[in-house]
């Protein structure tokens, strides 16, 4: 392995380091799981049922160091295939590596190979660096808000207010 980063897409066999790296990516964002397993069954199900493509970085001496998970949609608006690049996370061993631009890249070729219009994304308003990736790499900042409706939350409210 030379001390370029490589990417590969994940098999079964990178369950459990893909896994791993699914966690530290839940930490940085702060998401609180309550059942530790919770993580690689989602990743696992996802994997199965072919519904997400996941794909490592390796980078000489550190070790399968980032991850990235995509969804296949479709945008209405354009009328074609679009990539939602879901997660995208680099071990902080693996930071300034070019690991993270290496998963970019790789998802941005692996879109435009199965026709996809687009690649969509979405990270935090103070991930900076995430934010300068992304841009240098031609992503463009869109004008539309994105909203979520959180159903489990507002279930739950509504049981406890009943």
């Amino acid at each position: 392995m030379s001390d370029s980063p490589v990417v590969r897409v994940a098999g079964e066999g990178d369950l459990e380091v893909a896994a791993g790296l699914f966690r530290g990516y839940l930490d940085f964002y702060e998401v609180t799981v309550a059942d530790p397993e919770q993580p690689r069954v989602f990743l696992a199900d996802r994997m199965k049922a072919g519904e997400s493509l996941v794909l490592l970085a390796e980078v000489a001496g550190k070790g399968t160091v980032g991850f990235a998970q995509i969804y296949r949609t479709f945008s209405s608006l354009s009328m074609q295939p679009l990539w939602i690049l879901s997660d995208l996370y680099v071990a902080p061993a693996g930071r300034r590596t070019g690991a993270g631009r290496a998963l970019l890249g790789e998802t941005l070729r692996r879109a435009r190979a199965a026709g996809a219009g687009g690649v969509q994304l979405e990270t935090a308003y103070d991930n900076r660096i995430a934010q300068a990736l992304y841009e240098s790499e031609g992503f463009v900042r869109e004008e539309f808000h994105v909203y979520l409706h959180d159903l489990e939350k507002v279930s739950q409210e509504v049981f406890e207010e009943g």
